[in-house]
């Protein structure tokens, strides 16, 4: 009997170790729930209840199942934890629901409603038997009370063409289920509402399970864009497998990332229940077809291969015409005789007071370049290396010529188209070689940086990089807004059509040189194309630049579509200006190195601009100077020299003498009225501008920026034509028409530009507030019609600095103006 005790004590010590185990919570089983009743009940460290429900799938019938917990309990150190189970998934939560705001704040939800992952069963599988199991727990020692509520949704599926309303909150998110009809392969889905606050998020997820459908997780997956009052996002069938999404609709806590304000409340946790509830209604529409693709691509070719048409049919008329005028011995000079001698410019009758200075041309010194007039060879090709831009202006004797000539009451275009034409064309041709070089190495970064943005939009779904006219953005490939590159077409046909135009016009002339021909040597305004071949190129990089913008338009890309419409500006204000001062233009390097501090000034105030004080007081400092600085240069047609070397103070007695003479004592009769009115005007509309942005600090400082260029180029092009009238010149029908045509093509342009259909000054859920449906062929839309209207204009613009001039080819240099 003494091994009785070892085995009593080994038949007890499954009873003793059982004891010692902690307590499970005791399980509660209840029968098969019932959808649509509310379950109330207690949980606690003891207690957990377990509900179960089922319900039968039929085949090609989509049935998802929407559970709401409600808890009175506010404390997070012992929430009601839920579980719920399904075949194959399992989704959980706590109530009441903590969500993370800024600075560490959070905010507590105390009634939660998720969609369950649903189910759908098919032909092959025939009707399916699901079971549900919600699992409610809490750890708190006294418990905590409770409420379930577990419903069937009606209208889970959404349909084509129907509108559907629902209620969404942070803490109770939405999300539906579309299958593409098999007669749509793209469409867009439309999400509005009335109110633009709360803040929420739209996302489109593929048919998996977790959905995604909480703030700090609807980023993980699919496609998604903050929303104030609009969204949009536009799907292809191709992409879906499966040919069906999830649309999901997330309430955020706050409201910063749509640009609405909040207040510093503290770290604590914030009790926001139901108040930030959001009615939303959703609807999805068919996009457009490949049809209509075609179609708008064929519209915008025909549109500008019409003007290659218009141009090929007016070179036909013209050789036609010249074909006549050689049989009938018509063409050359405007005499009987075809012949006129050739003039002494300088020393030809002039009105009364214009001779002042005039040199006679056998006094001229020896060292002094020869014009064609002067028995130089015009014939000679323009590339003749022989020939370079230092071989003028290194004698003193010249320096002494241009200051008694250029300082006279009345200047013309012989006085200041002395130097050697083929020199000077050489310089202007530098403008065009330049101009490539710049293009290709400011386009090829940018093209590159653009496929990467494009690339991080494709790959992360964050639609909130780019700010899209979401309502009208048709994909095509990887990129995004097709419509929106394919407007930008315009400007590079019309650019190289102008390229076409300037070098008919060149090798026209080429040959009337050649020919010696009088009318090519002494008369009309001197013919140097090289800014014309940069204006041409300048404009197809436009295109290019803009398109390339609009790969993924947003704050920070926005100067590569404004970058080369300075250069455009100030090739136009150069062109003009080299109209009647041709030996005295800017060079390609100068204005090359103005240009690049202009866009260094650009991307500063990109950067700065915003709420700095200190950059606008610099720039606006900066911008008057500078304008009185190049006005002084025009006032006295670069003749105007201060000797920096005088070290006797007698520099500052040079500066007081020219301020007093010529700003104090000839205020009411200044020697070059013309001239100082122009700088006037110029100098007043220079000052409003600085005035206005160091008030108002503009957030869009390249437009800013652009519009100062703008409005000095029509100053100075307006300035031109009324005195070009004043001189009693004439404006031929040609030039007439494209005075008219760009007028009014720039009217229409400028009214599509401000309709504003997105805009980068504010967040992306701000900008698709501005959103707006296509407005031509369901293709185009408000911005896309600028980019057709604006390339026009520039194209019509060109033309007009082009022949605006062309009626002075019959008058001797000596009887032109200048101004």
């Amino acid at each position: 009997m003494r091994g009785c005790p070892q085995l009593l004590v080994l038949w007890a010590l499954p009873w003793l170790l059982r004891a010692a185990t902690p307590q499970r919570p005791e399980q509660q089983p209840r029968d098969p729930g019932e959808f649509d009743r509310v379950y109330s009940g207690l949980v606690s460290l003891s207690t957990e209840n377990i509900y179960s429900f089922n319900y039968t799938s039929q085949p090609g019938q989509v049935n998802a199942v929407r559970v709401y917990v409600n808890s009175s309990s506010e404390s997070l150190d012992y929430p009601v934890l839920v579980v719920v189970r399904q075949q194959k998934e399992v989704l959980s939560w706590q109530v009441p629901l903590l969500l993370e705001g800024l600075y560490q704040r959070s905010y507590n939800y105390q009634e939660v409603s998720r969609t369950l992952c649903p189910s759908e069963a098919t032909n092959e599988t025939g009707p399916l038997e699901e079971l549900i199991f919600v699992d409610i727990a809490s750890m708190a020692p006294l418990g905590a009370q409770y409420q379930l509520l577990v419903t069937k949704i009606k209208h889970f599926q959404l349909q084509t063409n129907v509108a559907f309303r629902f209620t969404a909150s942070p803490s109770q998110p939405q999300y539906f289920l579309y299958k593409f009809p098999e007669d749509v392969d793209s469409v867009i889905i439309k999400v509005v509402s009335e109110m633009a606050y709360p803040c929420s998020v739209v996302s489109v997820q593929d048919i998996m399970c977790p959905v995604y459908d909480l703030d700090h997780n609807v980023e993980f997956n699919g496609v998604y864009q903050s929303m104030t009052k609009k969204a949009a996002i536009t799907l292809q069938k191709k992409d879906f497998p499966d040919e069906q999404f999830f649309v999901v609709f997330v309430i955020k806590p706050e409201d910063y990332a749509c640009g609405g304000s909040f207040f510093i409340q503290g770290k604590g946790n914030q009790t926001w229940n139901l108040q930030r509830t959001k009615n939303l209604k959703v609807t999805i529409v068919p996009s457009i077809k490949e049809s209509i693709f075609v179609k708008s691509i064929l519209l915008i070719l025909s549109i500008f291969l019409s003007f290659y048409f218009g141009f090929l049919l007016f070179v036909l008329v013209h050789y036609i015409r010249f074909q006549r005028k050689s049989i009938n011995g018509s063409f050359g000079s405007n005499d009987a005789s075809g012949n006129m001698a050739v003039s002494h410019p300088i020393a030809a009758s002039t009105p009364e007071g214009s001779n002042y200075g005039a040199i006679d041309e056998s006094s001229s010194s020896p060292g002094r370049q020869m014009s064609s007039s002067d028995g130089g060879q015009p014939c000679q090709s323009d590339t003749d290396s022989s020939v370079e831009e230092s071989d003028f202006d290194t004698l003193p004797d010249i320096e002494s010529d241009k200051n008694i000539i250029r300082t006279k009451m009345f200047l013309y275009l012989s006085d200041l188209s002395r130097k050697d034409r083929r020199i000077i064309s050489k310089k202007y041709k530098i403008y065009f070689w330049n101009i490539i070089t710049i293009a290709v190495f400011y386009a090829l970064p940018v093209i590159q940086l653009v496929i990467t943005y494009q690339t991080v939009v494709n790959v992360t779904g964050n639609q909130d990089i780019c700010y899209y006219n979401f309502l009208c953005a048709h994909p095509f490939g990887v990129l995004s807004a097709f419509n929106n590159i394919l407007s930008n077409l315009g400007h590079v046909l019309l650019g190289f059509l102008f390229l076409l135009i300037v070098l008919r016009r060149d090798i026209l002339h080429r040959r009337a040189l050649e020919a010696k021909d009088i009318f090519a040597m002494e008369y009309g305004i001197p013919k140097h194309f090289g800014l014309f071949y940069a204006m041409g190129i300048a404009l197809m990089t436009e295109g290019v630049l803009s398109a390339c913008y609009h790969v993924c338009p947003n704050y920070s890309n926005f100067q590569f579509d404004t970058s080369f419409m300075y250069m455009i500006a100030g090739l136009c204000m150069l062109k003009l200006y080299q109209t009647r001062h041709p030996d005295i233009n800017a060079s390609a390097y100068a204005a090359y190195a103005s240009f690049a501090v202009v866009l260094t000034l650009t991307v500063l105030g990109v950067v700065f601009g915003k709420n700095d004080l200190w950059f606008w007081v610099i720039f606006s400092a900066i911008h008057i100077l500078a304008s009185l600085a190049l006005s002084i240069q025009i006032y006295y047609v670069g003749r105007f020299k201060i000797d920096v070397s005088d070290t006797d103070l007698g520099i500052f007695r040079r500066i007081a003498m020219v301020l007093y003479t010529d700003c104090i004592h000839q205020c009411s009769r200044p020697l070059y009225k013309d001239r100082m009115v122009l700088l006037i005007v110029g100098n007043l509309v220079n000052s409003f501008f600085a005035t206005f942005g160091l008030i108002y600090r503009p957030r869009d400082f390249a437009s800013y920026m652009l519009g100062i260029f703008i409005c000095n180029l029509l100053l100075y092009l307006t300035f031109y034509i009324i005195m070009k009238l004043r001189s009693s010149e004439k404006v031929l029908p040609i030039p007439l028409f494209c005075i008219f045509a760009t007028a009014v093509v720039w009217a229409a342009a400028l009214y599509f530009f401000f309709q504003n259909p997105s805009s980068w000054e504010g967040t992306p859920a701000e900008s698709r507030e501005k959103n707006r449906e296509c407005i031509l062929l369901d293709f185009f839309d408000d911005h896309d019609i600028w980019h057709f209207l604006s390339a026009t204009a520039l194209f019509f613009s060109f033309l007009v600095l082009l022949t605006l001039d062309d009626d002075l080819d019959v008058v001797q240099r000596d009887k032109i103006p200048v101004f």
